[in-house]
């Protein structure tokens, strides 16, 4: 009996959690969403090429990885990293922000997943991206 009762707490929270949620405004323009989002539509010019080449993909949780570092020249691997680093920390912040911006910080990782899937359905073809735990070039 004991644990029924706490199936069903457990099932209430999930339904109270996930009907929350529903109410989020992942398109909120506070001012550091703007800066975030102009900052990393700024670093995209740079990171294309590397979407492109395959040497960078997107994660499943939301970030961005070096996929292939053989596909940068050896010259440029300190600059994609820093890229890579960069991007991820202003991805990391955006998530933040919009919870921040919608008075529920604590819906960060649900915005980031939210997110991941986004990045993932919206990736040109020939990007890769992870799915099912490994690498898939769309």
């Amino acid at each position: 009996m004991n644990y029924l009762i706490k199936f069903w707490f457990a099932l209430l929270a999930l339904c109270v959690s996930t009907a929350a949620l529903a109410q989020v405004d992942i398109e909120v323009n506070s001012p550091g969403v703007v800066a975030l989002k102009q900052s990393m539509q700024a670093r995209h010019a740079q990171l294309a090429a590397f979407y492109a080449s395959g040497a960078v993909g997107l994660t499943a949780d939301g970030l961005i990885a070096v996929r292939d570092a053989g596909a940068v020249p050896l010259s440029a691997r300190q600059a994609v990293n820093g890229l890579v680093a960069a991007e991820n920390q202003d991805r990391k912040a955006l998530y933040a922000e919009i919870a921040r911006a919608n008075g529920h910080p604590e819906w960060e990782p649900e915005i980031r997943s939210t997110f991941a899937q986004r990045w993932i359905q919206h990736a040109q073809a020939g990007w890769w991206v992870q799915s099912g735990g490994g690498w898939k070039q769309k």
